[in-house]
């Protein structure tokens, strides 16, 4: 069952509410959504270990759009909330027969004290600008995020996701078409876009490749030697 399919009704309306807050202040640039640096620094106040937050991430995004909107950012809360209570971080939790409505929301450090101190600062400035003698200027607008047109979910996922999806739509039917799989190289599959890049480095001996590796890494690595070979026998992978 996938996360977006959980009626959000699974949770009380007087949780629903301050969860409702809770997205509002981790939600720092106001465009409906939780990313992944969003989430990093919010998550961080479950005192939850790093691995369950992967986990919990990994869950609410269930459909890898490399971000969380409110019913998504629920879902990763119930789970952080059942972490806290010593249950394992598994999907089985969403499909079983807990009880989500009752379930309290998760212990957030600081989080009261923090959204309490935005308010105020948004008084404040509210406050000193319905003081001020004149009137806001005309240039107060243009930048104002109510002007700006709202960018569907849909279309803002992940790099990785939007590179695949671009291929997929634009450049796969071309290359099928032509027969570019037969000619040059094979078509691109998920793990082509999701593994982990791979740099290559050739040249001549002395040219500075080991060097370079060594400065990246900070220090040697098996196998590095810098002069001239007597023939090109092996390659060294470094991981």
């Amino acid at each position: 069952m996938e996360i977006a399919s959980i009626p959000i009704t699974t949770c009380s309306k007087e949780h629903q509410q301050i969860y409702q807050e809770w997205f509002n202040y981790a939600d720092a640039d106001t465009d409906g959504r939780i990313t992944g640096n969003d989430a990093t620094k919010f998550f961080a106040m479950s005192n939850l270990s790093r691995q369950d937050l992967k986990q919990v991430w990994a869950i609410a995004d269930s459909k890898r759009q490399g971000y969380l909107g409110f019913k998504e950012f629920i879902a990763a809360m119930q789970l952080v909330s059942l972490a806290q209570a010593g249950h394992a971080v598994t999907q089985d939790f969403l499909n079983s027969d807990v009880d989500l409505s009752s379930l309290k929301p998760p212990v957030m450090e600081g989080l009261d004290a923090l959204i309490a101190k935005k308010k105020r600062k948004e008084k404040t400035s509210e406050h000193e600008l319905n003081g001020s003698s004149h009137g806001p200027s005309p240039s107060a607008n243009w930048f104002s995020s109510k002007s700006a047109k709202n960018v569907p979910l849909s279309s803002v996922t992940s790099i990785v996701d939007g590179l695949k999806r671009l291929y997929l739509q634009k450049l796969k039917p071309l290359e099928v078409t032509y027969r570019f799989n037969d000619f040059v190289s094979p078509l691109l599959a998920n793990s082509d876009f999701d593994a982990k890049p791979m740099v290559m480095l050739l040249g001549q001996y002395s040219t500075g490749k080991t060097t370079f590796i060594k400065h990246l890494l900070k220090s040697g690595y098996p196998g590095a030697h810098i002069g001239p070979e007597p023939t090109t026998d092996r390659f060294v992978v470094v991981m």
